[in-house]
């Protein structure tokens, strides 16, 4: 691990999205919350949550965190058709946590795409990345065209 005890303490957020690509039939189980599963959404988002939480054990090298806030939101949108998972992490450490929002992002997909993969095995998890950090010695990041391109 790299050591970052010389670095300040200071308050960072980053954010990440990712995309769960459907069919519109499909799309209408998730809605209406009658997958066989359950609620495709609400374990999608606990599901994203649990995986910040634990990103030090999922990726080598990867400092524990005491996070303060995790907020992960699945939003069905028409205009995929899909779900838009997002992730919003903060803490108040030495290192960033961009890769727990990107953690949160990715296994919140999965969880959608397990939980109604037997009506459509073709789904595509698609565009995970940083939408935008911010703290440290780096400074602030914002993804380009973030909500033109998106």
């Amino acid at each position: 691990m790299v050591d970052v005890s010389a670095k300040p303490v200071s308050a960072r957020v980053a954010v990440a999205e990712g995309l769960v690509i459907m069919q519109a039939k499909t799309l209408d189980v998730v809605r209406k919350g009658d997958a066989k599963k359950g609620d495709v959404l609400g374990v999608a988002r606990v599901a994203g949550i649990m995986a910040a939480k634990r990103t030090h054990e999922l990726i080598p090298l990867c400092h524990p965190l005491p996070l303060s806030q995790v907020q992960v939101d699945a939003e069905p949108d028409e205009k995929l058709p899909g779900v838009r998972v997002t992730a919003r992490v903060k803490v108040a450490s030495q290192t960033g946590v961009e890769m727990e929002a990107l953690a949160a992002v990715s296994i919140a997909c999965l969880t959608i795409y397990d939980m109604v993969k037997a009506v459509e095995r073709g789904m595509r998890i698609d565009g995970i990345r940083l939408i935008e950090k911010s703290g440290g010695r780096s400074g602030h990041y914002r993804a380009k065209n973030y909500g033109q391109d998106s």
